[in-house]
């Protein structure tokens, strides 16, 4: 019944890992500019990460493959957030500038000024 209980549980963190990882390379894909790329790629990279290494160590049980696992883990919850921030500075310094929509108001403004005219 344990053994179950470990199996749906590691189902779970894997899909939940995988569904992160998706979304987080579908945010890279779609999202507009470079900081909200990093940042799609960034979080879901580190959430993915955490929750398929967590249900890999369910899978290893207590073993040195799960202290392994565990220190993977907290080199990636370390690195990641520090590269996203690393990378968005080093842009922001280089004038990359962040992307704004352009106002619907003032668009929509012109538009019907010139119909009318």
């Amino acid at each position: 019944m344990a053994d179950l209980l470990l199996d749906v549980l590691s189902l779970l963190l894997l899909a939940g890992g995988l569904f992160l990882g998706f979304s987080g390379a579908l945010g890279v894909l779609r999202f507009p500019d470079f900081y909200t790329r990093i940042h799609a790629a960034g979080v879901t990279d580190t959430l993915s990460a955490g929750l398929i290494l967590g249900a890999l160590m369910l899978q290893a049980g207590l073993s040195l493959v799960t202290a392994k696992l565990a220190l993977i883990l907290l080199f990636l919850w370390y690195t990641s957030p520090v590269a996203s921030h690393v990378l968005a500075r080093a842009a922001m310094h280089a004038g990359l500038r962040p992307w704004s929509a352009p106002a619907r108001s003032a668009a929509a403004g012109e538009a019907s000024s010139t119909s009318s005219t």
